[in-house]
């Protein structure tokens, strides 16, 4: 018997690859897995009712504690890829590692995903898949399938879906992002209504501060209250979405040169890696902190390509972690107007002396004010020079005399 591991979602693409599966590849039975990177109980609901409609051995599995590690590695490397905290990125391969494992304690021949092939994540899924043995599949690339031709496919099928969009939109939801796409959103002038938005109230007067504490550049408790990875992002989705923050609407380029209208809700992401980056700006030197977003902006692209295990990345965290080891201390944030600000930061590790930098003190240890006369002296001295030189072509050029034989022109 042949047998093959579906990401099951139970919504349209995923429900008609069930018969796709076994009346165009000749699979014997369809196993579907469906992972929890933090998604709305609903999605489970909808994924377990289908599975049963279909007949289909479903698996669930519980990778919520895994995505909410990669989310804080993604804060010490201040991930974000124009513009925006990496979420969905950062769940597929989490994803797609959970479906693999259970494709191969089936033994499963084949492993399959109904992404399209003008989206980033069949390349994400496909990424960890390749590694293994698995046939990898993918019916809705692979036989040019249109949603028109999906829904009538399953209305002639009978498949328990309903109508196969799921509403207006296309929503994908993690425990770091919630990101809207498609529909009336996939026109760049079109103003979107406050109604796409599920997790961020509209912003308000109101205002309130929190003391993030972090260690190692991990965050771990608020307001001195330590809570787990999974518990703290929750806790900040609500609280920080309640001012309204973590809103984000941009033009993504992706990984196949297309060019999307994207919306995305990233509450505490938004507030942990503000927070973040104020603190290293306190602990860290000017040099580390310049290199460092270099390194920070080479781990946000392999992020975003799903390739958080690529050699290169193993490499970056090594700065990444070497840096850390000072950011510790705590940061307060003050939510208003939509955002999340930084308005104080503590450690023991500052790179940062009061006494040395306040403009009410004269001399402090070997350091004075006019030492910094000479330093000021040679400061732009090049600039000065170069550009006191002045060149006049018309004086400068030089008579050249034509040789001559003697004779006639």
């Amino acid at each position: 018997m042949t047998r093959v591991a579906l990401a099951f979602s139970g919504g349209l693409d995923t429900t008609i690859c069930v018969p796709l599966l076994e009346e165009e590849y000749g699979y014997d039975e369809v196993i579907g897995v469906t992972v929890d990177v933090g998604q709305p109980a609903s999605e489970f609901e909808e994924a377990e009712e289908t599975a049963d409609a279909l007949d289909l051995d479903h698996y669930v599995v519980d990778a919520k504690d895994e995505f909410a590690d990669l989310c804080f590695d993604s804060v010490r490397a201040n991930a974000t890829y124009q513009g925006y905290p990496l979420g969905t990125a950062l769940a597929r391969p989490v994803i797609a590692e959970a479906i693999l494992e259970v494709a191969e304690e089936n033994d499963c021949t084949g492993i399959a995903h109904g992404c399209t092939g003008k989206g980033n994540d069949q390349l994400r899924f496909e990424a960890v898949w390749r590694d293994s043995d698995l046939e990898v599949i993918a019916p809705v690339r692979e036989l040019g399938l249109t949603r028109e031709w999906e829904q009538e496919y399953a209305a002639e099928k009978e498949l328990p879906v309903e109508g196969g969009s799921g509403g207006d939109w296309s929503v994908d939801t993690n425990l770091w992002s919630r990101s809207v796409e498609g529909d009336e959103l996939e026109d760049p002038s079109y103003v979107p209504s406050t109604e796409i938005y599920d997790w961020t109230d509209e912003p308000s007067g109101e205002t309130e501060e929190i003391e993030i504490t972090f260690e190692q550049g991990y965050p771990v408790a608020i307001d001195g209250e330590e809570y787990d990875a999974v518990s703290l992002i929750e806790y900040l989705n609500e609280l920080a979405g309640s001012y309204g923050v973590g809103r984000t609407d941009s033009m993504e380029d992706r990984m196949l040169g297309l060019k999307v209208r994207e919306n995305y809700e990233h509450p505490a992401a938004t507030t942990l890696l503000n927070a973040h980056e104020a603190l290293e700006g306190l602990v860290l030197t000017q040099e580390e902190r310049e290199f460092k977003q270099l390194i920070d902006q080479k781990w946000s692209k392999k992020g975003y390509e799903g390739l958080v295990d690529a050699p290169l990345v193993g490499a970056l965290e090594g700065f990444i972690a070497e840096t850390q080891q000072r950011v510790t201390g705590t940061v307060t944030i003050r939510f208003e107007g939509g955002k999340a600000r930084p308005v104080g930061r503590d450690s023991e590790y500052a790179a940062y002396s009061a006494e040395h930098a306040s403009f009410d003190t004269e001399a402090v240890g070997k350091i004075a004010q006019e030492d910094a006369t000479g330093v000021a002296k040679y400061h732009g001295f090049q600039r000065r020079l170069a550009n006191s030189v002045t060149t006049d072509e018309s004086e400068d050029e030089p008579e050249v005399e034509l040789a001559t034989d003697g004779g006639e022109e």
